[in-house]
């Protein structure tokens, strides 16, 4: 009888592993291509005595501002969580759930601890400030921008590494190294 059970629990496991590493699939499909590359979140300890938190992942971001797409995918191409969003509601399907959620702020909440500034990102991957709100050039002429309470650095934007920092404690940074086609 064990001979039998073993081959069974192997193909069970292979079958729940080979499900794991199936691609997500979004809702809101024919998104083009934003950008895609590396994504490093650091989020430095709220107070004395906390440990900060990091994370990173390969992205992939489709669509626009208004209706879009993020997919995060870990070392080895499988995907582990999506978030898509149009006007009035966002979603994040992670470890075979999907939660909606009122807006972006609040799915980033949940997903990384802080709210970040997707629809905006659209635009700092390229160089270039968020057409929703006001922005000011960074201190002593450094390349980049302030938005959002954001400070987004460009000093090596031409090496494809763009950095957005938030101040407000606690301190988030976004690190996005962008692939070359």
């Amino acid at each position: 009888m064990r001979t039998v059970r073993l081959p069974r629990l192997l193909l069970l496991a292979l079958a729940v592993l080979l499900a794991g590493c199936a691609s997500l699939r979004s809702p809101v499909e024919g998104l083009a291509m934003a950008a895609s590359g590396r994504l490093a979140i650091r989020i430095e300890a709220a107070r004395p005595g906390e440990s900060p938190r990091a994370s990173t992942a390969f992205f992939e971001l489709l669509g626009e501002a208004a209706r879009g797409e993020l997919r995060l995918s870990n070392t080895l191409g499988t995907t582990v969580a999506v978030a898509w969003w149009q006007p009035g509601e966002a979603w994040l399907r992670a470890e075979g759930r999907t939660q909606r959620y009122a807006d972006l702020d609040e799915l980033t909440r949940e997903m990384v601890g802080e709210p970040l500034p997707v629809v905006a990102l659209f635009h700092w991957l390229r160089g270039e400030p968020w057409p929703g709100a006001a922005s000011e050039p960074l201190d002593g002429g450094a390349p980049g921008f302030r938005q959002l309470g954001w400070s987004v650095q460009l000093e090596q934007a031409a090496d494809g590494l763009i950095t957005a920092v938030r101040q407000v404690p606690p301190v988030v940074t976004v690190r996005a190294r962008l692939d070359r086609s």
